[in-house]
């Protein structure tokens, strides 16, 4: 009875939505985490009777064919970039992005890697950082005796000194924007990588057409709705269970066949 694999295919679906949704849950607080949507294609379907075909030396034509499907299959992981609240830490070197873009992070093999989280914090030689030490692209330090930091909105960072008047301009922040975001391949610790499906990245200073603003002492939460997960785990967990009422019933059925004599 293909009624068993087709209810296994949906039970498989079902198993990979409750840990997407799980994964969502799990990272409700983890700053600048975006939630993901699992997505669903029916698989390929018998004909056993095709619509169209002619049923008669007449000519006359089948209106409605039969079809029967095979079950159901993972089409993708959607990720949902949407905006995320922010919350205010009077943290100097916390960043949150308003609008688009990523923040660029130089990764230990020479290679880019882009983030919304920025918790960031000053190496020993004074570079801006995220908290695994790995240094935000372009390189800034911040000179040594300096008693205040500040980044306006677009991204430009100066230093107030010791025995200096004036605070002093020490380097601009740039965002990265790509043209399919939910294209970028999460690597971890809160960044992604660029890949032939998000496209290349175009930079820019924050504040210009098409790039965010940057907001100093306030972090971007997590866009995880926990009310929507729940209810989205509530539907997966009736569907699981309806998908193995379907075995158990099939299950059924080939008993009887079995006790006919």
């Amino acid at each position: 009875m293909s009624s068993m694999n087709i209810a296994a295919t949906g039970m498989a679906a079902q198993q990979l939505n409750v840990e997407v949704i799980a994964n969502n849950i799990a990272n409700l607080n983890t700053t600048g985490f975006k939630r993901q949507r699992a997505e669903f294609q029916d698989l390929l379907y018998q004909n056993e009777r095709r619509g169209g075909a002619t049923s008669s030396d007449t000519g006359t034509i089948v209106p409605v064919g039969v079809q029967i499907g095979t079950g159901v299959k993972a089409a993708a992981v959607y990720r949902i970039t949407t905006q995320g609240n922010l919350t205010q830490t009077s943290n100097p070197l916390d960043l949150a992005i308003s609008g688009r873009g990523f923040f660029q992070i130089l990764q230990p093999d020479g290679t880019i890697a882009y983030t919304r989280a920025g918790s960031f914090q000053l190496s020993p030689t004074g570079q801006i950082v995220t908290a695994d030490g790995f240094v935000v692209q372009p390189g800034i330090t911040i000179p040594q005796n300096t008693t205040a930091i500040s980044i306006n909105p677009s991204g430009q960072v100066q230093a107030q000194v010791a025995g200096q008047t004036n605070p002093q301009t020490v380097g601009q922040l740039q965002l990265a924007n790509f043209p399919n975001e939910a294209g970028l391949e999460a690597q971890g610790n809160n960044l992604f990588t660029e890949t032939q499906a998000s496209g290349s990245p175009v930079t820019g200073n924050p504040g210009l057409v098409g790039f965010g603003t940057i907001n100093q002492g306030l972090l971007e939460t997590s866009n995880v709705d926990i009310v929507s997960e729940i209810t989205n785990l509530i539907t997966a967990q009736r569907a699981y269970e309806m998908n193995s009422k379907v075995i158990q019933s099939s299950d059924q059925m080939m008993s009887t066949l079995n006790q006919i004599q």
